[in-house]
């Protein structure tokens, strides 16, 4: 079995695991986008799917699932880390410690929120892109990641947007939770093409299209590559 990692893998997971700490802090902000509102998160976190189709359909599952569990180990650590910032005492002539504790006081809850979201998504993102590759003989990557996509997005909303937001009205929750599904979905079936292109070129570059014949889909199994 291959667990070798090449520097290509290794710079997209850096990637990954970038746009999901910074998705965790900009969702304590929600944003109006022509009259619609979004958890500022939207502006990255549609990337982190994509990356995940990528891993998922060039290295195959087990790689992919390596690279989400490595990125909420670090998440974790900023969120803790800034957790102790917010509770040291600030310096007498610093006037920001108002905001930067609201950010702070707020990760720890949007941090699990989307642990246990985007642990759902993704995995059944994966596993949709996974088996639907085996089935189709590798064709039809287009239709197999929209289809992953909406599957994993949806669960992922569903978790992440009550968990995150407990105590919003629910009209409002509910319009949230639309907007952002349709919104993360648009993107990527807007980006799409350039998303096919990545993929086709890491293939060629890294001479690897894995099939998950035969694996577990356990999503605790991390030590599996």
């Amino acid at each position: 079995m291959n667990k070798q990692f090449s520097a290509t893998f290794v710079l997209l997971a850096v990637l990954f695991t970038v746009c999901l700490i910074a998705s965790n802090l900009l969702a304590t902000k929600i944003i109006c986008l022509g009259g619609v509102n979004l958890p500022g998160a939207v502006i990255l976190f549609p990337i982190s799917y994509i990356l995940n189709d990528s891993f998922t359909e060039v290295w195959g599952y087990r790689k992919a699932r390596f690279v989400i569990w490595t990125a909420f180990a670090m998440n974790i650590l900023v969120v803790l880390a800034g957790q102790l910032v917010v509770w040291l005492p600030a310096a007498g002539f610093w006037d920001g410690s108002v905001h930067f504790d609201y950010v702070f006081d707020m990760a720890p809850r949007v941090v699990l929120a989307s642990l246990l979201a985007f642990l759902a998504g993704s995995t059944l993102n994966s596993l949709v892109l996974s088996k639907m590759k085996i089935a189709e003989g590798g064709r039809m990557f287009g239709i197999r990641a929209i289809v992953s996509s909406v599957a994993g997005e949806l669960l992922d909303s569903l978790i992440f947007m009550p968990l995150a937001f407990i105590g919003s009205p629910v009209r409002a929750l509910a319009g949230m939770m639309l907007a952002q599904v349709s919104f993360k979905v648009l993107y990527e079936i807007a980006i799409l093409p350039v998303t096919a292109a990545v993929v086709k070129g890491l293939k060629k570059h890294e001479g690897v299209d894995a099939f998950d014949d035969g694996i577990s889909y356990n999503p605790f199994r991390i030590k599996e590559l």
